[in-house]
């Protein structure tokens, strides 16, 4: 499934698209183009209920697609709290986002614990539009149930959505590479421990999709991701901090 996406199968319940910037929505930014963000739409085929993962850069776009689709948008998920994935200003590029999606179509919005206060500085939004998830915590949308994964190093509380045999990894990890951790919140070593023991529990079958279009491909199993990210195959912490940094 690539940008633009569709259902996970035909007779599946699920709702599932992956949706790329500056290609499928903010057709008209080239900064969204040269980020390479990707956008996920969750929900149940059955209720037409769904949420957005990571929501920026069109809001009316994706609306749009909502619409476009008969789904009804009931929430919106946060991976973590830097303004290309949630709107605000980074590297002088000022980026729409939750900001907009409140005013326009304002839903709950499902944001780590730790991210709680770092998204409210970076989107304005209010304590009050946030609902703040731990890790293992389980969202339902109709009968489609999102799991929440506490996966801290890009930032203290970024985070992963699991759906039946998906995850949507935002910026923790990537087909080829993982988040940065020099940007405000990184922590090299929390993100050795998340992708070593953390994301270890992911099975091999498990397709991983990412928070940006970095690998050529827009997802692959979690099997064929450990045999060709360099990253996933350092196992010790003194080499981890040797390529990566404190």
């Amino acid at each position: 499934m690539g940008g633009g996406g569709g259902t996970l199968a035909e007779n599946n319940p699920i709702y599932f698209k992956q949706l790329l910037s500056g290609i499928d929505l903010g057709t008209q930014d080239p900064s969204a183009r040269s980020m390479a963000n990707f956008l996920y739409l969750i929900g149940d085929q059955e209720t037409r209920e769904c949420v957005v993962v990571d929501p920026a850069w069109d809001i009316d776009g994706i609306l749009k697609v909502v619409e476009e689709d008969g789904m009804k948008l009931t929430g919106a998920l946060v991976t973590h709290y830097h303004p290309d994935h949630v709107g605000g200003e980074i590297f002088g590029i000022e980026i729409t986002g939750l900001a907009e999606l409140m005013e326009k179509h304002p839903v709950p919005v499902y944001v780590n614990k730790h991210e709680a206060e770092g998204l409210k500085k970076v989107t304005g939004i209010s304590m009050s539009d946030m609902k703040q998830v731990d890790g293992e915590d389980k969202l339902k949308v109709g009968s489609v149930e999102i799991s929440f994964l506490h996966t801290p190093g890009h930032t203290p509380g970024s985070q992963c959505f699991r759906v039946a045999d998906s995850l949507v990894a935002g910026d923790t990890l990537f087909l080829q590479g993982c988040g940065r951790v020099d940007l405000p919140g990184g922590n090299s070593e929390e993100l050795f421990h998340t992708l070593t023991r953390r994301l270890s529990k992911i099975e091999d079958h498990i397709m991983l999709y990412p928070g940006h279009n970095y690998g050529g491909r827009p997802s692959s199993e979690m099997g064929d991701v450990r045999q060709s990210n360099s990253y996933l195959q350092i196992q010790r912490l003194e080499d981890w901090l040797a390529v990566m940094g404190r």
